[in-house]
């Protein structure tokens, strides 16, 4: 037999495309089409509906960046057509390959009903099956004109980030919108050849299955009348059957479909849109569950949930009914999609808390698995943070981006720092947006790396971002590859039943130990400073308000403990850690509304706990500690005049003063206050810091050198941070002045300041401050760089075989050598508070308040020394897709503290980021709890959320060894429980001498119940 391929396929393509595909929508009637430009912001169904329409004609330009033009259409189905299939079609002007982030539209009835929404791949709406004929159609429809910033695969800036700078030029062109005959045989003849040719095109050229689906499809293609494409459909349909119908193998690989629609909570729109956007997917969601009984869905996002039952209740009543008839799965268990390396260990815990409540009160389901597909990599804390909110599983598809190395699982168990496992799937489609074709069927089997112990993988299918969700057309993929030979069989099932299925059919899975690492995207832990800063700033006032509302609530007769307003601020904080906006990853619009948001909730939080110390009485000045550890310290007092406390951890004492250990003496710029001195160079870098109590120099190389980097990555420029970096750079060594700032027996700094670059300005205060071995290195940058990187180094004489990072309840230790391509790849990686580098008997912690991005390294050198150098991320300047990122004033400290332990950094991170506060209060109430045993830290502090008045504290093993202790509480204590983190009782606590006695292994986070006497 001659090898006709080659004729074929591309018979069967020009066939498709030009006659099958046009043939779908037998016949079409225009609407007639009305138009009213809303002004500014959307507006509300009533006001829309309520407006004055003028006329507007297909083909006319439509739509200013961000606008919204509400249209009103008018039609009739004309009486011939009774007993078709009738659908409105409305093609709004939709550009480029993305069905997501352009022009979208939401079509309601007149009485505001929504009905489904209308984006580039899914442009039709049901009218009526079958149709009587002579049916008035008349709707309105919310069209918005949202620009497509990813046009032009992101290779320039754009102004169009923000509704300040994106003009007012239309964007869309309206093509078409009127009433069409949808022939059904036609639509599934259509999916019959697209389903086949795909498969053909993906099996070996010496497959026989490729050759057998090729002939039958030639020989189908014979039956198709090209002046009759409708009426020739059966004949052709009836041909392909039985190549159609053919059983898979029984070894095939099995692909579990869950529908599936990823909508980032901000991105390259602003939240108000993705509101929007949630409203229009989820209508055309719930109109599929009517359409397909055997279609399901799973949302995530706890906040999206909010954000349609607040603003659009009939689509959210739809989706209570999709829940209960099980075509709707909520998934997840978070507020939010968040970052996974970004947010504290607490906010962490509260996104399960606030995400799995909103599940349960709403529609009596407790989500069982962790869904973040698309976030930046995942700290190694969370599986024991997903258990103890109740979770079995695990799904991620975002680690198969790697830029170096395969990962070598898709279904494993992961184990965190403290040894807690979570059943885990890598989906090996590569996509959370599947659409069934045969290259992501091919790629499934083909990619999946448990073959030979497992035979099932799961497959997202639906286009999100806005393009709606899934469709018709892959739900009837979906059936017809549900048993087909030469693919894998698809079966669409909750996400519950695949890791039931999968974890019974291989129990004895591979395991990760650690973190997820994604090798991409690592410029997420230093871009949008700004927004870092917010979030961090949020979750320490978080903290605060807390702690001291629950000893006003325990202390303080009348008060009442702020429960909905902590509740709503921790939420606002929970929706910005979302992993395109806490990153910085977003348009301008995002940041800026984020930089506002986070400087109200700093407002509010801060009069809560004003409030609430304000609440314990009138009397002298107090100092309050919202550290979990006792603090001896210099703070300013309300006339700026310094003085040395000794505060308990969680407490407060009298602003009273105590005597320093020794005094801080001042000599040209050398400061010294008897445990380290610390030389301050005539080009600004640290010259010298030496440990007064060890006796030896802790800098191997000047410390504090900035180094201005070029960054400009290969893509994505506000993700990523490449290699090459490095390779370009000037050191910041030219100073303005150094001049002694402060010179007081607590106190000595000296002021650094350097003008760089396209007129941007460093200064930098180095502070040595009495009792404290801390040097704190204040820094204001007016930043006005483009594609750079500002980095911080301190190259430090320790030989460290790793370094240790903070993370979310611990820290995890990373390789300072690159023997593997897996080391070398972690070039720039991210912590919380503090890193630390140590060799045996000698540790140094560079501490910081807000700052996440670091990089550590070593050299050897010819002395036979070892330099290990630990480099802070401070600011970066990317273009894309916000063009101003990071421009403007930063404020922030970071700082060297020698001959630190682990437990040191723990210290002095809470001690940075917790200021001591002063106030005037009479009350002197003992801490809430306190804790006798090292290496026990307390985390949260709180009344319990039933609003019972037990009041819950969470605390951690923090250096990552056993640790046992009795925690003490300042209050009457009846009895205590052991609880999950939404508060549900596990088991009795132990109760010993007055206390609760604590056992925890590394890194065990444990949540007490405390019930009051």
């Amino acid at each position: 037999m001659h090898d006709e391929s080659r004729r074929i396929e591309e018979r069967v393509q020009r066939l498709h495309d030009q006659r099958i595909k046009t043939a779908i929508y037998a016949a079409t009637v225009p609407f007639e089409v009305e138009a009213w430009q809303a002004p500014g912001e959307p507006v509300a169904f009533e006001e829309a509906a309520a407006a004055s329409y003028q006329p507007f004609t297909m083909g006319t330009p439509w739509g200013p960046p961000w606008g919204t033009t509400w249209f009103r259409m008018r039609g009739r189905v004309p009486d011939d057509w009774a007993g078709r299939r009738v659908e409105a079609v409305i093609d709004l002007g939709f550009t480029g390959d993305w069905p997501g982030n352009q022009a979208e539209a939401l079509v309601h009835l007149l009485d505001g009903t929504p009905l489904k929404a209308v984006n580039p791949l899914n442009q039709y709406v049901a009218i009526a099956n079958p149709a009587s004929g002579g049916e008035t159609v008349e709707y309105l429809v919310e069209a918005a004109s949202n620009p497509d910033i990813l046009a032009d695969d992101f290779s320039k800036p754009t102004p169009l980030g923000d509704k300040l700078t994106a003009g007012d030029q239309p964007l869309y062109t309206f093509r078409a919108a009127g009433i069409a005959i949808l022939d059904e045989e036609v639509w599934h003849l259509d999916l019959d050849v697209q389903v086949l040719r795909e498969l053909m095109l993906e099996l070996g050229e010496h497959d026989p299955r490729r050759h057998e689906i090729a002939h039958a499809l030639d020989r189908a293609m014979d039956l198709l009348d090209l002046d009759d494409v409708s009426g020739s459909a059966a004949a052709v349909r009836k041909a392909l059957k039985p190549v159609l119908t053919k059983p898979a193998h029984a070894s095939a690989h099995t692909v579990s479909g869950v529908g599936h629609a990823h909508i980032d909570s901000a991105w390259l729109w602003p939240i108000r849109e993705t509101k929007r956007k949630t409203s229009r997917t989820f209508s055309n969601v719930t109109s599929l569950a009517d359409e397909y009984d055997d279609f399901i869905f799973a949302c995530s996002q706890a906040q999206q949930y909010e954000w349609v039952r607040d603003h659009y209740p009939k689509v959210w009543a739809r989706i209570q009914e999709s829940v209960k008839k099980g075509q709707w799965a909520p998934v997840g268990g978070m507020w939010v999609e968040s970052d996974g390396n970004l947010p504290g260990g607490e906010a962490v815990a509260r996104q399960f808390v606030h995400g799995k409540r909103f599940f349960m009160d709403h529609f009596g389901i407790e989500t069982k698995g962790v869904w973040l597909p698309d976030s930046f990599g995942y700290n190694a804390a969370y599986p024991q943070i997903a258990k103890l909110a109740g979770n079995e599983w695990f799904l991620t598809q975002k680690i198969s981006w790697n830029q170096t190395n395969r990962f070598p699982h898709h279904t494993f168990w992961w184990e965190g720092i403290d040894g807690t496992r979570i059943f885990t799937h890598f989906p090996p489609v590569d996509t959370y947006n599947a659409r069934f074709s045969g290259v992501e069927m091919s790629r499934a089997v083909r990619n999946y790396q448990e073959k030979g112990g497992a035979s099932r993988s799961l497959a997202p299918f639906g286009w999100g971002d806005g393009g709606g969700g899934p469709t018709r057309e892959i739900m009837e993929r979906a059936r017809r590859l549900a048993d087909l030979e030469g693919s894998a069989k698809v079966v669409v099932e909750h996400p519950d039943e695949f890791f039931a299925k999968a974890r019974e059919e291989y129990p004895d899975a591979p395991v990760w130990v650690g973190e997820l690492y994604l090798e991409l995207h690592r410029a997420t832990y230093t871009s949008q400073a700004r927004t870092k800063q917010g979030n961090r700033r949020s979750e320490h006032l978080l903290r605060e308000a807390e702690l001291w509302a629950t000893t006003a609530a325990l202390h303080a007769p009348g008060y009442a403990y702020p429960y909905e307003k902590l509740d709503r601020l921790w939420k606002t904080v929970l929706l910005h850690q979302f992993h395109d906006i806490l990153p910085g990853s977003s348009i301008a619009w995002v940041h800026r509304e984020a930089e506002a948001e986070y400087a109200r909730v700093a407002r509010e939080l801060k009069a809560l706990t004003a409030e609430a110390v304000a609440s314990l009485g009138d009397g002298g000045p107090r100092v309050f500690n919202t550290s979990p550890y006792g603090r001896a310290e210099v703070l300013r007092t309300a006339d700026g005049a310094p003085v040395y406390v000794e505060v308990p951890a969680s407490g407060s004492t009298p602003l009273t003063g105590a005597e320093p250990p020794q005094p801080v003496t001042v000599n040209g710029r050398i400061l010294d206050n008897g445990l380290v001195r610390v030389e301050v160079a005539d080009d600004g870098t640290l010259s010298s810091v030496f440990d007064l109590r060890a006796g030896r120099e802790v800098l191997a190389e000047p410390g504090n050198l900035l180094r201005l980097h070029t960054d400009l990555p290969n893509y994505w420029d506000a993700w990523d941070i490449d290699k090459h970096y490095k390779n370009r750079y000037t050191d910041l060594l030219d100073t303005s002045s150094g001049t002694v700032t402060e010179q007081d027996p607590l106190i000595g700094a000296v002021r650094v300041e350097r003008d760089f670059g396209k007129g941007s300005k460093i200064t930098q205060t180095i502070t040595v401050r009495a009792g404290s071995p801390r040097v704190d290195i204040e820094t204001d940058i007016d930043w006005h760089e483009t594609e750079k990187i500002l980095k911080a180094a301190f190259p430090v004489d320790i030989r460290a075989p790793h370094s240790s990072a903070e993370i979310q309840f611990g820290h995890v230790q990373r390789p300072t050598h690159t023997n593997t391509s897996w080391e070398a790849a972690r070039f720039e990686v991210s912590g919380h508070r503090w890193v630390h580098i140590g060799e045996p008997g000698y540790g140094v912690a560079v501490i910081n308040d807000s700052t996440y991005g670091h990089d550590v390294s070593r050299t050897v050198r010819e002395d036979g020394g070892t330099t290990t150098t630990v480099r802070l991320s401070l600011v970066r300047a990317p273009r894309i897709p916000d063009p101003e990122a990071d421009q403007g004033r930063h404020r922030f400290t970071y700082a060297l503290l020698p001959g630190a332990t682990i437990e040191d950094a723990v210290a002095e991170g809470y001690a940075l980021n917790l200021p001591l506060r002063t106030a005037e209060a009479a009350g002197a109430p003992a801490p809430v709890v306190s804790v006798d045993g090292a290496g026990v830290t307390v985390e949260a502090v709180k009344l319990a959320d039933d609003t019972s008045g037990d009041v819950v504290v969470r605390l951690y093993e923090s250096r990552g060894g056993r640790a046992q202790g009795l925690l003490r509480t300042g209050f009457p204590l009846a009895g205590a429980q052991i609880t999950d983190l939404l508060e549900r009782p596990l088991e009795d606590a132990v109760i010993a001498d007055g206390g609760v006695s604590v056992t925890l292994r590394p890194f065990q986070i444990l949540t007490l119940r405390l019930r009051r006497g």
